[in-house]
């Protein structure tokens, strides 16, 4: 009885050994991409991958006290909260642009089609001058070269 349970245990204490040493292929395929399997494939090059299981290759964050890992938390945060902000910035900042567009294409179309245009000044209306368009014009266009296109990047000092 005593050697029924001798050879019970040894062998319960053998089999996780056993199931843990299973083997793992890799290979790739036709189209280059890489596959893993616990069966050897028929008719493709494998190299066998050594598989160990238990404590993660990276312990760092273990050995830091819980106040190193909060302050890392809290910076990881803090960059999450600075990036979402300059990504509304930078979407308001293309509305702007897209609206300005908008205008100064409409503006010139008004310029482009001969009309007579008038403003107000001083409480009174006048009609603007040759000049006053081609001035007008010009404004218009280089609004329009300024927002239509791609944004142009500046130096940051």
């Amino acid at each position: 009885m005593n050697k029924k349970i001798l050879t019970l245990a040894a062998l319960l204490a053998v089999v996780p050994g056993i199931s843990m040493s299973a083997s793992v292929y890799k290979w790739t395929d036709e189209n280059g991409v890489t596959h893993f399997g616990d069966r050897q494939p028929t008719g493709k090059s494998v190299e066998r991958v050594n598989v160990r299981a238990g404590v993660p290759a990276s312990t760092a964050s273990q050995k830091a006290s819980p106040q190193e890992r909060l302050a890392d938390m809290e910076k990881e945060k803090e960059k999450e909260n600075l990036t979402a902000r300059e990504r509304a910035e930078m979407e308001a900042r293309e509305k702007q642009r897209a609206a300005n567009c908008e205008t100064a294409r409409s503006n010139l179309k008004v310029i482009d089609s001969n009309a007579r245009i008038h403003v107000e000044d001083n409480g009174e209306k006048r009609y603007l001058s040759p000049e006053e368009i081609a001035e007008q014009r010009q404004k218009f266009q280089q609004v329009a070269e300024e927002n239509c296109g791609p944004e142009k990047t500046t130096a940051a000092n």
